[in-house]
Parts: C-alpha cells; structure tokens; sequence
C-alpha cells in the first residue's frame, strides 16, 4: 500500500513514517501535490557463498617475507 505526505508532515512525523516503511509500507512525500520522493523499505540481498571464486592460495602465501622485504614493509 502507498500513502503520500507532505513534507510538513514527513518533518514533523519522520519517526513514525519510518516505522511504517519498516513494516513494508511505501511512503511517497510530496511538495505540494508534487510528488519528489519515494520512501520504501530496503531489501536485504541474498547472501553470497563464499569460494565463489575458483583460486587457491598458494602455500608460500604463509611463508616468512625475506628480510630485505620485511624491512620495506616496516620502514
């Protein structure tokens, strides 16, 4: 369901306009009899499984830096 407001309202009752639109209801605010936004809820994205990418990291990864490189990272 959508309900416009004015911005009056939108102003004064923004709290409660905002607990509307959490529970699925859209908002449109208007100037006027101008409509200029839109307020509705955000849907959350899916989640993402994880090795979506087909890379192994190799064992050197986790081996010590040579001290020449240790030295640069430090400096």
């Amino acid at each position: 369901m959508e309900r416009t407001v004015k911005v009056q309202e939108a102003k004064t009752r923004l709290s409660a306009i905002l607990a509307d639109v959490e529970r699925g209801e859209e908002v449109v605010i208007a100037r006027g009899d101008v409509p200029v936004a839109r307020l509705v809820p955000i849907q959350e994205p899916p989640d993402r499984e994880l090795g979506f990418v087909p890379y192994r990291v190799p064992d050197s990864f986790f081996e010590p830096l040579p001290d020449d490189e240790l030295a640069a990272w430090e400096a």
